[in-house]
């Protein structure tokens, strides 16, 4: 069973930083996807950054930029880096697995079988 835990977010002033893990346990294919979605009140989940196995990542044009995803090199932790925070990025963070060997990391929930609870993310202006 893959469990993934989120971590890292909290409250930052607009043009701040933050960076976020997703530690991931239990995963056992060597093919995968590892994802970064969020969910602001109203709104439909996003995804904003994926990346494979392979190391290749993907972004949603919203954070094209500003965010960056990457992985340690056992595979363990998910990072997502991210830059000049907005207002608009406020959300709850989650992080999201599946099995998969797409050459392009896909965005939309619908491809992925293992969420974490969440971290939040509130950036005042």
């Amino acid at each position: 069973q893959v469990q993934l835990v989120e971590s890292g977010g909290e409250s930052v002033q607009a043009g701040g930083s933050l960076t976020l893990s997703c530690g991931v346990s239990g995963q056992p294919y060597r093919t995968y996807h590892v994802a970064w979605f969020r969910q602001a009140a109203g709104r439909e989940r996003e995804g904003v950054a994926a990346i494979n196995w392979r190391d290749t990542p993907n972004y949603a044009d919203s954070v094209l930029g500003r965010f960056t995803i990457s992985q340690d090199d056992p595979r363990r932790t998910v990072y997502l880096k991210m830059a000049n925070l907005k207002p608009d990025d406020t959300a709850m963070y989650l992080c999201a697995a599946t099995n998969g060997d797409s050459s392009v990391p896909p965005l939309h929930f619908s491809f992925y079988t293992y969420w974490g609870q969440g971290t939040q993310v509130t950036v005042s202006s």
